[in-house]
């Protein structure tokens, strides 16, 4: 479980194959067990197969259709795994102040430590750090991305993951472990949520509040609260109802189910217990389920795409051959070969790399002609075709009833969803306890005190388990909890009513000394982790020179603001038509992307993430903040 935007990987592949600068790597092995044989598609019934999939999953309330977690669904919120300790509210003042405690916290504060700012606080919402790896325990909870490259600071840590991909307690793990080397334990805040940030001009200093009755100061602050770190719930008729056990499963109840993130749920034993969503999350904890309950009914709306895993123990020997630089070394080999720039070497070689192999295979005369780009366009669609093809074979060839396999099939284009790698999810359905319930892109329609309700049938059961993700594309306060208020009481809301407005995502005028950290208007890549080093270095480096300058403040200029908003409109039409097409999910916002006001302004650098990456290492190579604006003087 690792939430990767895949989507933008996409894009930028897609990109790269117009052009024709697209990988080659014909030579290099292929991976997991694909089939030999190409099945046999007619595009047309693809094509018209895809719109029907994706128009009866159409809703008209779009995101409205899910329900935010507060009020009387607060207990949806809850910590199950740490209990809250009482303490006195803090008054002080630290020189950087880090909402949130995961992966881009962690290396927004390790990155300050190397700078020499020592003076950081990370105020976390959870009851110790790991963000994401802290709440999501579920059973089978495993990151997507290899852990080599996905775990952050190995070589500063000193440590090597036990497995290709890494189980959340490892990752868990890792992540306190960082804090402890760092020394981010001494002022950090947990089971504390932050309810109000806001501008002091007259002491140029940010006032933070929290629900512990918190009146901090700091001098910068880093919004590092993780882009999908607020859980929602499906808007089903009678959800207040149901008189049995629920819970979503960012707040796994071992209490209830037993067991641990290993599995082995042994107070399930005798329950009917019930799972909604077949996304990523579902993907890896339904085998666990499965294999513990008296009987599951997985409740699907849309199935995922589901590829093979082939997880494996770390090499030892391998290991001991690593020398210094290598995570950051492969990290940009695994960036370079999913953008769709051509490597002598492919030195992760799993699933994903093998899937854009897949889709840049280009007939040789290609390469040496021109086509054009409604050619290169079909040609695209053609590979994604066979690839989700392959995908379907796979279903077939694993589940032995017909019409399960048939339900299981998924009618889109790769990219639509989160592409999932599994080796136990599928084999479930050939388990006499498990049914899919496939409700034909509707969902369930009704709970009642003891069942679910999808069509005329009626499913009795004990446990209901949310599977439904977290929010996205929702106002920024809705997903994080606190509104931010910068110059003049300007809120982030009212800067951003017609979309992001930024310079490298990281800074937004009017909002001095505030830097953001993730999915905006940055280049990102598939390995999240990587635009995170990318993002907390620059960030270093600009507090780094306001102190050097004896400066108070930074801020971004109109000029550079507006400039970057024009490069990244310049790629805002990129993929539009491709998200048009599939069917409904948060990649593409629940069917409607492009609407709303929010959407007049693209959400990240189109032109992919190396070239990003490049215009950060020039811009501080250059020295000058351009920009920027230094002011205040030392006080």
């Amino acid at each position: 479980m690792s939430f990767m935007l895949f989507m933008v990987t996409a894009i930028h592949v897609l990109r790269q194959i117009r052009s024709l600068r697209v990988i080659r790597l014909a030579s290099l092995p292929m991976k997991n067990n694909q089939e030999a044989k190409q099945p046999r598609f007619n595009p047309d019934e693809l094509r018209s197969k895809y719109r029907e999939e994706r128009d009866k999953r159409l809703r008209q309330e779009g995101n409205e259709q899910y329900i935010k977690i507060d009020g009387r669904y607060a207990r949806f919120q809850e910590d199950p795994y740490t209990p809250v300790q009482a303490r006195e509210p803090l008054h002080d003042e630290v020189e950087v102040l880090i909402v949130g405690g995961g992966f881009s916290g962690l290396l927004a504060a390790a990155r300050l430590k190397e700078a020499g700012i020592e003076d950081v606080r990370i105020v976390e919402r959870g009851g110790d750090f790991g963000g994401t790896w802290y709440w999501n325990r579920y059973p089978g909870a495993q990151c997507d991305i290899e852990s080599y490259i996905y775990l952050p600071l190995l070589e500063e840590i000193g440590y090597i993951p036990k497995q290709k991909y890494s189980n959340a307690p490892e990752i868990f793990a890792h992540s306190c472990a960082i804090a402890e080397h760092y020394r981010l334990y001494d002022k950090a805040c947990f089971h504390t949520s932050v309810t109000e940030l806001r501008w002091n001009e007259a002491l140029l200093r940010w006032i933070v509040s929290t629900d512990r009755g918190d009146s901090m100061k700091a001098r910068f602050i880093c919004l590092a609260d993780g882009p999908l770190s607020q859980p929602k719930l499906p808007g089903i008729a009678g959800i207040e109802t149901f008189q049995g056990k629920m819970f979503h499963t960012s707040r796994w109840d071992y209490g209830y189910t037993g067991g641990d993130a290993c599995g082995k749920l042994d107070k399930l034993h005798d329950k009917r217990v019930g799972i909604i969503g077949t996304g990523a999350t579902s993907i890896q904890c339904i085998p666990y389920l499965a294999a513990s309950a008296g009987q599951l009914y997985v409740f699907q709306r849309t199935p995922s795409s589901v590829l093979v895993r082939d997880n494996k123990a770390t090499d030892s020997e391998w290991a001991t051959t690593l020398s210094p630089g290598w995570q950051q070394a492969r990290m940009q080999n695994f960036n370079r070969v999913t953008s769709g720039i051509g490597q002598d070497e492919d030195q992760v070689n799993d699933g994903l790399t093998n899937i854009m192999r897949n889709l840049s295979k280009l007939p040789e005369h290609l390469y040496r002609e021109q086509p054009a780009a409604e050619d290169m366009e079909k040609l695209s669609e053609m590979l994604d075709f066979e690839q989700m093809e392959q995908v379907r074979a796979r279903i077939d060839s694993i589940v032995t009833d017909p019409e399960t396999a048939a339900a299981l099939k998924p009618w889109y284009r790769l990219f639509c969803k989160r592409p999932c790698f599994n080796d136990e999810y599928l084999q479930v359905f050939n388990r006499p306890n498990v049914k899919l319930v496939d409700t034909q892109g509707k969902g369930v329609a009704q709970l009642t005190e003891t069942a679910a309700i999808v069509g005329d049938q009626s499913y009795d059961l004990d446990c209901l388990v949310f599977a439904t993700g977290f929010e996205v594309g929702t106002a920024y306060p809705r997903r994080s909890g606190f509104e931010v208020y910068g110059r003049d009481g300007l809120t982030l809301t009212e800067k951003w009513a017609d979309g992001m407005r930024t310079l490298h995502g990281l800074q937004t005028r009017h909002f001095p000394n505030c830097f953001f950290l993730g999915m905006t208007q940055g280049g990102y890549t598939a390995n999240y982790t990587h635009m995170l080093y990318e993002q907390s270095a620059h960030i270093a480096y600009i507090l780094g020179e306001v102190k050097k300058q004896n400066m108070q403040a930074v801020e971004v200029n109109q000029e550079a603001e507006d400039q970057w908003v024009d490069v990244i409109n310049s790629f805002a039409a990129a993929g539009m038509k491709y998200y048009q097409e599939c069917t409904p999910g948060y990649y593409n916002n629940e069917g409607k992307p492009g609407e709303g006001k929010t959407a007049k302004i693209a959400g990240f650098y189109g032109g992919g993430s190396e070239a990003f990456f490049q215009i950060l290492a020039d811009w501080r190579k250059k020295g000058d903040m351009e920009g920027v604006c230094l002011t205040g003087g030392q006080s």
